[in-house]
């Protein structure tokens, strides 16, 4: 029995050995369904596989999971793992996770959405910055005083407080009028019904920002329901293939692109410079880009 337990506990050994040289990236949301996440997976596959090291891929069911997301996260550290690309549902409640992987050795960068925790490098979008760029696109195409609406994401994430701040600044400061901003929490299906809640109270709107594209594809449903999608434009967040083709087919009118495939790829990258002793900027922004009708093809 005794010689049992030793070879247990030499396998466990091993396997945490092993383990120490693999990468993790833990998402908000899973890539299936979702062609944000699904880039930013894949960047991540292909940067490990060019670098020569493993990395795990995990998400919580659903990005408002916090504790999902946080048990995934602190079993990681227990398995002890190489460094850890995170992207928190929740960064004031996924903080003292990241307090515990920094305590036990372990790297952490924050991807797609900063965290609170002093030290720990953004790698990502300016969100502010682009949700400004939408606005000033909605600015240029409809008059001076226009009803407008936003579509906000999980305000206690700082991608969508800072969406929806930029977007805010954005149409007010050229005059337009904001006259609702509700969450739909990143979803399709509720982007839809917050949309024709707004639509009722709101019969006149001309605009609708919605933080990412899921969202913005809700509200076109919702738009096309009620016989208004020709009188409404419609400008998201992500630009992803599903948002470029329904931009090409004359329905949303814009977005704004992100570089997911290098939010992952980066992440990697800046772990293992980090693990082997290197230095990376405190912010490293993958830029955006305004994708309209001219160049949507580069998207699909």
């Amino acid at each position: 029995m005794r010689k049992l337990l030793l070879a247990g506990a030499a396998l466990a050994a091993l396997s945490t050995a092993a383990f120490a040289d693999t990468y993790v990236l833990g998402m908000k949301g899973p890539g299936a369904g979702n062609p944000f996440w699904a880039a930013v997976e894949a960047g991540a596959m292909e940067k490990g596989k060019e670098l020569g090291v493993d990395v795990v891929v995990l998400a919580p069911p659903a990005e408002s999971d916090v504790q999902a997301q946080i048990t995934q996260i602190e079993d990681q550290i227990t398995k002890g793992a190489a460094g850890i690309a995170l992207a928190p549902t929740d960064p004031n409640a996924l903080a003292p996770v990241v307090d515990a992987a920094r305590a036990k050795g372990i790297p952490v960068v924050f991807v797609d959405t900063k965290g609170i925790n002093d030290g720990v490098t953004f790698i990502g979008t300016n969100n502010e910055v682009g949700a400004k760029l939408a606005a000033d696109f909605i600015c240029s195409k409809i008059e001076k005083g226009s009803d407008v609406a936003i579509l906000q994401g999980i305000i206690t994430q700082s991608t969508g407080q800072a969406r929806a701040d930029g977007a805010k600044s954005g149409l007010t400061g050229c005059g337009l009028n904001v006259v609702a901003e509700q969450t739909a929490e990143w979803d399709r299906a509720k982007g839809q019904a917050v949309t024709e809640n707004i639509l009722t109270g709101n019969p006149n709107i001309k605009a609708i920002f919605a933080s990412n594209d899921n969202m913005a594809l809700g509200a076109v449903e919702a738009l096309k329901a009620a016989g208004k999608l020709a009188d409404v434009m419609v400008v998201g967040f992500d630009a992803n293939p599903d948002a470029a083709n329904s931009i090409l087919a004359g329905e949303m009118t814009a977005s704004v692109a992100q570089a997911p495939k290098n939010m992952g790829g980066y992440g990697i990258d800046a772990l293992v410079k980090l693990k082997g002793g290197g230095t990376i900027d405190p912010v490293i922004d993958t830029g955006t880009v305004l994708v309209t009708k001219e160049n949507a093809d580069q998207y699909k």
